[in-house]
């Protein structure tokens, strides 16, 4: 399971260094792809083959499944750790996302989120206000 939350910085050549806890789980090959909040979602390859397939059962004659696929896929890459446990984030997905230099890497049960520092602490700020209401709107997932 990943969990934690990390502060890293992109170099100029646009390589991550991932963090060592998260480096194990996610294995050497990867796959990262656009998220949603404007982040980045990183799956092990055997998540990445659970998502893919609850993605492949969408009714391809609803335009709004062909949609999300699309964009899900196309932003889709397959990456690799260095030797010094780093990637190179593929200048579409550092768009994406708005990466610069600091990002923040967090672990989230079955994948990995990455962050530009600013959004994920905009998004914190905005989440912890409402902490309570969405504890409450999930109590029916027997959480």
């Amino acid at each position: 399971m990943f969990m934690g939350e990390f502060q890293h910085t992109i170099d100029d050549k646009g390589r991550l260094i991932i963090p060592a806890r998260f480096r194990e789980e996610l294995g050497e090959k990867f796959v990262i792809t656009k998220g949603l909040d404007n982040c980045l979602f990183v799956y092990p390859m055997s998540g990445w083959a659970e998502m893919e397939q609850k993605l492949r059962s969408l009714p391809f004659t609803r335009a709004d499944a062909r949609a999300f696929v699309r964009f899900f896929f196309s932003g889709a890459t397959e990456c690799e750790l260095d030797r010094q446990g780093r990637i190179l984030l593929p200048a579409n997905l550092r768009e994406y996302a708005r990466l610069e230099r600091e990002v923040v890497i967090v672990g989230v049960a079955t994948r990995v989120e990455i962050w530009s520092r600013s959004l994920w602490e905009q998004y914190c700020q905005e989440t912890a206000a409402q902490y309570e209401s969405l504890a409450e709107k999930i109590v029916d997932f027997d959480i």
